[in-house]
């Protein structure tokens, strides 16, 4: 025989979950759409080695987060020191000399240069240039495969 006492435990536990999902739903960033970002409005801010500014980031109907950035880095100065991280990057370079580590080695890289750094692969990018360097960096995160 279900009691009084039943239907409200049940109550406040059916309440409990809808409000954990409906939190969960809201925190969650709204997906990334067909979108346009063009370079005169992009807000760069300084940082110690030259600017940075933030173009996208957030997920996509097919990944868990697309991020996009552009650097601006000072002669002779380092994006920061060799890491690694699980998701996988495309660095452009749009102006300037810069030096990447890239499978143990660094090479050197100008205008129009691509470079992939692999899931947990060390990588690094320095500016070996007379000038400033500016690259765009996009990277992307993708749910694990079922399993894993």
């Amino acid at each position: 025989m279900i009691t009084k006492r039943d239907v409200g435990v049940a109550l406040a536990a059916a309440t409990f979950s809808l409000g954990a999902v409906a939190f969960a739903q809201a925190s969650k960033p709204a997906l990334i759409g067909p979108s346009v970002y063009p370079w005169e409005e992009m807000k760069p801010h300084d940082t110690d080695v030259g600017t940075y500014a933030q173009v996208m980031r957030g997920p996509t109907t097919t990944l868990d987060e697309l991020e996009l950035h552009v650097t601006t880095l000072n002669p002779g100065t380092s994006s920061h020191a060799p890491h690694t991280h699980p998701n996988e990057e495309l660095v452009i370079i749009r102006e300037g000399t810069v030096e990447v580590l890239s499978d143990g080695e660094w090479k050197r890289v100008g205008p129009g240069g691509v470079v992939f750094n692999a899931s947990n692969s060390s990588h690094a990018l320095r500016n070996v240039g007379a000038g400033k360097a500016v690259y765009h960096v996009i990277n992307w995160k993708s749910a694990p495969p079922a399993g894993c």
